[in-house]
């Protein structure tokens, strides 16, 4: 499997403090922008038990998983406090020109 450099989504559609959802060769994933402005790619469904983490609160660089309150620090994808007990898989992103692209698994 290789990685491509994948546009996810345009910081116009994304502001500072928000978290969206979007799909790539059948993975759930999520982005985020954080109040700082920087951004992060990661998983969208819970190390712990199916749910999608934009379901939850994001309050500063951690999000709290909708089901059972579990954190993760979305920079790092440390899973902070139970029943978490594997972290979350955090890819490479960056921003172009007001656009933000993440370093994914592709497929082909």
């Amino acid at each position: 499997m290789t990685a491509v450099w994948t546009e996810i989504i345009s910081l116009t559609e994304l502001g500072l403090e928000e978290m969206k959802p979007f799909q790539h060769d059948g993975r759930r994933l999520a982005v985020f922008r954080l109040a700082d402005g920087r951004v992060s790619v990661t998983d969208n469904v819970c190390t712990h038990e199916f749910a999608l983490l934009t379901d939850g609160w994001l309050e500063g660089c951690e999000i709290e998983c909708p089901l059972h309150a579990g954190r993760f620090d979305v920079v790092s994808g440390k899973g902070l406090c139970a029943p978490i007990k594997k972290d979350l898989t955090v890819y490479p992103c960056e921003i172009r020109e007001d656009t933000v692209y993440a370093l994914l698994p592709s497929g082909a």
